[in-house]
């Protein structure tokens, strides 16, 4: 006969483990679970957020949404706004330094992070930590003390700190020190379990490390998949403008999404929404074979992103939206006029998204001409060497962005001239 501990620790590593790339170690996972049940101690959870930027996005969100099923099933969550790591930046899977931040600045992030916290997890529930609170009273000597305990061969064994010495980039002694902060952040809190993206594998195993040195039990490591950006390729980050804010407008999220490449669907449907499992497998099996037409699934995604974080009456308008101004190509009435002058009868294509400011530079330009990403009068453009009629009046758009551009032709006639 099942006792009822067994029956409950089974449901919940079928929970916890669900969408999880990796548990370390994995045999600790169930000794954990199941003392912790015997017990009736919940487990002490803990991610850890720097503050280098204001929004939260759904890259954020499968860490967080996988913080509330712990807190769900009992167990204690402990998020680490990092307003001391953030300070450095996290180097995980950096080519470069990352730029430092103001105290201020990094402040002003932290209480955006606090409030959008609450959109996924019961922040009633959490411990909510700044890491300030133990690195602030630290002196030199506690800084020495703490860098002791590991080696300089054991840190640049990291990939991308051994990626940038064989390529004679640069990499910031304080760089070095960020791996450490992050382990010392499980120890303040005496973690008993920490998530993280893969990328991440390398800090959230120093904490262990670091742990066993202050005489404490090692937390399990568990590290969840990456999301891509809206580009599909490189990881979701606000620096890198490719990300999906999870406090954006209705209209934006739903536009973005719609926006990802065929390929990113199946990856967003099972990291970014709450679908079931058969619901996942289902995109699978039927985008693999195109049994459906691709933005079947993009509205069904966009959808159920919307309704997560604003609900389903905002996603249905935002759905509507979407048709009535891109899938019928009409124009927002609050679209900008722009007056475009220009020497000539016709302007090419990049010129006409750099005179506009659409694109930052020709090289931006094309890219976004070659990914399909520029109509002109609902007409999509991706002819690099397209020139448009200055004759008359015409709606440009960009990816969600839309002009209505006048012509203003500037005579090339000079004085006395024929």
């Amino acid at each position: 006969m099942v006792s009822r501990i067994e029956s409950s620790l089974d449901e919940q590593l079928r929970v916890l483990s669900a969408g999880v790339a990796e548990v370390l170690p994995e045999e600790e996972f169930r000794i954990k679970l199941s003392r912790s049940l015997r017990e009736g101690r919940p487990l002490r959870v803990k991610q850890g957020f720097d503050p280098t930027a204001p929004d939260i996005h759904l890259g954020h969100a499968v860490g967080l949404r996988k913080l509330r099923q712990f807190q769900d099933l009992g167990h204690t969550v402990v998020l680490i706004v990092g307003d001391y790591t953030g300070l450095v930046g996290d180097p995980s899977g950096q080519s470069k330094t990352r730029p430092q931040l103001s105290a201020e600045e990094l402040e002003q992030n932290a209480r955006t992070y606090l409030e959008q916290f609450g959109r996924i997890v019961d922040v009633e529930r959490a411990e909510v930590r700044r890491n300030g609170e133990w690195f602030g009273p630290m002196r030199l000597a506690d800084v020495i003390r703490l860098a002791s305990k590991i080696t300089v061969a054991r840190i640049t064994e990291r990939d991308d700190f051994s990626e940038r010495l064989r390529a004679g980039q640069p990499v910031g002694l304080h760089e070095l020190l960020y791996p450490l902060m992050q382990a010392y952040d499980s120890v303040a809190i005496r973690a008993d379990l920490e998530l993280g993206a893969t990328e991440q594998k390398f800090n959230l195993l120093a904490g262990r490390t670091l742990q066993a040195e202050y005489g404490q039990e090692p937390q399990l490591v568990m590290t969840l998949p990456i999301l891509p950006g809206i580009d599909g390729v490189r990881r979701m980050s606000k620096s890198l403008g490719n990300y999906i804010g999870i406090a954006e407008t209705p209209r934006e999220m739903y536009g973005k999404i719609m926006s990802i490449p065929d390929e990113a669907i199946v990856q967003y449907v099972r990291l970014a929404t709450d679908l079931y499992a058969v619901e996942v497998v289902t995109a699978e099996k039927e985008l693999a074979g195109r049994a459906v037409n691709p933005v079947v699934w993009k509205r069904k995604l966009a959808e159920r992103v919307v309704t997560m974080y604003h609900g389903a009456d905002e996603a249905a308008r935002a759905a509507e939206e979407f048709t009535r101004q891109f899938a019928r190509h009409e124009i927002p009435e609050d679209a900008p006029t722009i007056t475009l002058s220009w020497p000539e009868a016709s302007v090419g294509l990049k010129d006409l998204l750099t005179r506009t400011s659409l694109a930052s530079s020709g090289a931006d330009a094309l890219r976004l001409i070659q990914g399909g990403a520029v109509s002109i009068d609902g007409e999509r453009r991706t002819d690099k060497f397209y020139r448009q009629s200055l004759e008359k009046e015409f709606h440009l758009r960009v990816g969600r962005k839309y002009l209505k551009v006048l012509p203003e032709r500037i005579s090339t006639t000079t004085p006395g001239g024929a």
